[in-house]
């Protein structure tokens, strides 16, 4: 094991070009492998150019709003962050940071779809109420946007919030996991499987971290009882992924000793719990400088007597990290 270990800290701060260039005469694929592919790939653009017109309200809006351009990025930070805010004169200092000042304008009429234009509409309106500099112009878009200003940011605010709710719904299954188990069943009877992810910050105390792994606990219970056929083949069934940081509040590699001491034996048991349920455990990737630690954590589990011979301990891996295949060769 330790072997398999030394290559992924060559690669770690390998010189990138170098290393591509093994990569690309890695992913060289048969005449077959590229025909088969190319029949797929095929089938899928046509699929969804022929969906195209069918697409939800969300679908045209995240198309118009993507992710390669600014006011994309600004939208999607909005939808993590704001209705994480617990108060309203904080959510109307994002609103300022994140709707002023942005290019909303580019955006109109190049959808077809109403709600992307009326979402638009509503961008620039907002945008330009927290940052407007100029009220002396006497045009149609000054107009509108003291309309907008004698609402007030609160009306701004709950209309915003109102639009990273409907995207949020979109993205993610449910505030807890009751709503999501209800969300996810008609994707599960589809064949879609899942492995349940809580969202939230690292750990920054003992008790945040002893919080974190009770509510694993209770994932594993109610995703236990909303699939009770415990017979069913292991990844035919959901699970969950567990973040490390959530475990412990120094998850760092200079703690390495301690972050082990302290985390494998309750860590350990909440794996047992799921082997018990016959649910699968994926560790979450993270942070690039905690992978080291995070393959010792992996490492110690599977040395576990109670985890013997268990498939259900998974590992993510990011597969655009230099050091991911001698991540899975490990």
């Amino acid at each position: 094991m330790e072997n398999l270990r030394q290559p992924i800290s060559a690669a770690y701060l390998a010189d990138e070009d170098s290393l591509l260039e093994s990569l690309i005469a890695k992913a060289k694929m048969s005449p077959a492998e590229e025909a088969a592919t190319g029949v797929l790939a095929r089938d899928l653009v046509s699929q969804l150019r022929t969906g195209r017109e069918r697409r939800s309200g969300v679908d045209a809006f995240t198309q118009e709003y993507a992710l390669s351009s600014e006011e994309g990025v600004v939208l999607m930070c909005l939808a993590e962050a704001l209705l994480r805010v617990p108060d309203a004169e904080t959510q109307d200092r994002l609103i300022r940071d994140k709707i002023a000042g942005r290019s909303w304008e580019r955006h109109l009429g190049h959808s077809h779809s109403l709600f992307v234009n009326a979402s638009t509409w509503a961008l620039m309106l907002s945008g330009h109420v927290v940052d407007v500099a100029d009220t002396s112009r006497w045009d149609f878009d000054a107009i509108w946007r003291r309309i907008a200003a004698r609402l007030g940011e609160p009306v701004i605010r709950q209309a915003v919030a109102s639009a990273v709710r409907l995207l949020g719904r979109h993205f993610v299954l449910g505030r807890n996991m009751d709503e999501a188990l209800k969300e996810a069943r008609p994707y599960a009877e589809r064949g879609y499987r899942f492995s349940f992810d809580m969202l939230g910050e690292a750990a920054v105390t003992r008790n945040d971290a002893a919080g974190y792994l009770e509510r694993y606990r209770g994932a594993i219970r109610a995703i236990r009882a909303a699939w009770p056929q415990r017979s069913a083949p292991l990844f035919e069934r959901p699970g969950i992924s567990v973040k490390l940081t959530a475990l412990h509040p120094r998850f760092e590699y200079t703690k390495d000793h301690d972050v082990l001491l302290d985390l494998i034996p309750p860590l350990a048991r909440l794996c047992a719990e799921a082997r018990e349920a016959n649910l699968a455990i994926t560790i979450d990737a993270e942070e690039a400088e905690r992978l080291d630690l995070t393959l010792d954590v992996f490492e110690a589990l599977g040395d576990e007597e109670a985890l013997k011979n268990w498939d259900g301990l998974g590992i993510a891996v990011q597969a655009y990290q230099k050091r991911a295949l001698p991540v899975i060769s490990w």
